[in-house]
């Protein structure tokens, strides 16, 4: 009589509850509506030889998201900011950021519309529902700094006529509008043009966004609004202490306002990063050295990475990981509560940490809420459900007679 050994049936028995798992975790990801409310991808468009429906990967180029990954996470949209970095204050600055915004906006609905097949662009919480159902990925348009129309607010006006659908007053500089979080006050929080600014985005439904606003700019933006905001990238304070993260009384504030904030993957924001004079000092070197990126060919591009990696491996910094994350996450659940908390990668704009270093890893997030005990409505919220509530509580408080039908481009 043979004898069989059960040890090898037992092991396999023993991976189907965490196989199970990890399926059930999947569907409840994809049964969910997944967006980040901070793509920085449009920088990249326009460099040469890149094209979003590629694959790309983020030791060789850097860049966090694409089609193909976007898939592969189950991302089915996000906000695709234009961004404008802040410059002097001058009047020929401020006309030139003016244009770079609106040649950004162009550049948005020009990747919409190379890729019907793949991208269908949106300004509704409906539309992008609808959008995911029919397996493509939706684009909304947002604006990082308000710089653009600092100097005449009314051109929000123009830019709500091409899409958009989010915008923050300031970035890492003060600006004619607000008081930023990384800079000296100013203001004392809004300007007179940064209250115009908020009473112009409410008139027209667009959502307000405070990260990388000061305390009292989001204090008096949450006062002030008549509609829920946003914080569309950011961490919490009391799990580490930086003025880019939100404190505790300001979560409170925010949901009490029906606010939301998207939990971003910063490392700086997130733990202590040493100062390492060399590594600055070389970083700087090779940023100056490979001067306008955005002219950079894929070859360039990788160059440019294998030397920063040389920079990584001669002095390395600290980086924040999966579980940094998390904590920054649950504990913004826990203080504001999971009808107010999202998730952003910042990516392709700095984000990007352990284990969280790109779009592909969205489903990570959903599988741990889960074996922590949250439902799949809690996952669903945090996934997306969150902020296209919010979007639609800010689009409803806006003036009906502002509502605008954005022309599609055949």
């Amino acid at each position: 009589m043979r004898i069989f050994s059960t040890l090898p049936l037992l092991a396999l028995l023993a991976t189907l509850p965490a196989v199970a798992s990890a399926q059930t975790a999947r569907k409840v990801h994809d049964d969910a509506i997944v967006l980040d409310t901070h793509f920085d991808t449009p920088a990249n468009l326009g460099r040469p030889g890149w094209t979003i429906t590629d694959r790309h990967d983020t030791a060789r180029d850097g860049d966090q998201v694409d089609v193909p990954r976007m898939i592969e996470g189950g991302v089915d949209g996000g906000f695709f900011a234009i961004y404008t970095a802040q410059g002097p204050r001058t009047p020929e600055a401020r006309r030139a950021a003016r244009d770079a915004g609106f040649v950004r906006a162009v550049q948005i609905r020009e990747m919409v519309a190379r890729h019907p097949n793949v991208f269908q662009f949106v300004t509704t919480a409906e539309q992008a529902r609808a959008v995911a159902a029919s397996g493509k990925r939706f684009v909304f348009m947002s604006m990082e700094n308000g710089t653009p129309v600092e100097a005449d607010v009314s051109l929000l006006s123009t830019f709500h006529a091409l899409g958009l659908t989010m915008a923050s007053p300031v970035h890492f500089k003060n600006n004619d509008l607000a008081d930023s979080a990384t800079d000296k006050p100013e203001w004392n929080g809004l300007s007179p043009a940064g209250r115009a600014f908020v009473a112009e985005a409410n008139r027209l439904g667009i959502l307000l966004d405070a990260s990388h606003a000061s305390d009292q700019v989001l204090e008096q933006m949450i006062a002030l609004s008549k509609a829920p905001i946003i914080l569309s990238h950011s961490g919490v304070r009391a799990i580490y202490n930086h003025p880019r993260n939100v404190s505790d009384a300001d979560l409170k504030l925010l949901a009490a306002k029906g606010g939301v904030v998207q939990i971003n993957a910063f490392s700086a924001y997130m733990i202590d990063q040493p100062k390492i004079p060399e590594r600055d000092a070389a970083m700087q070197a090779l940023m100056a050295k490979a001067g306008n990126m955005r002219d950079m060919t894929p070859a360039q591009r990788s160059a440019l990475m294998t030397e920063r990696k040389a920079i990584d491996a001669r002095w390395p910094a600290p980086r924040a990981t999966f579980a940094d994350l998390m904590k920054h996450l649950e504990h913004a659940i826990q203080v504001a509560g999971i009808d107010h908390v999202g998730l952003s990668g910042d990516f392709d704009g700095g984000g990007g940490i352990e284990g969280f270093d790109g779009v592909a890893d969205f489903p990570k997030v959903s599988a741990v809420l889960l074996e922590r005990g949250y439902s799949a409505a809690d996952v669903a919220k945090v996934m997306g459900g969150n902020a296209l509530r919010v979007l639609a509580a800010a689009q409803a408080a806006g003036d009906p007679a502002a509502r605008v039908t954005i022309p599609q481009t055949n």
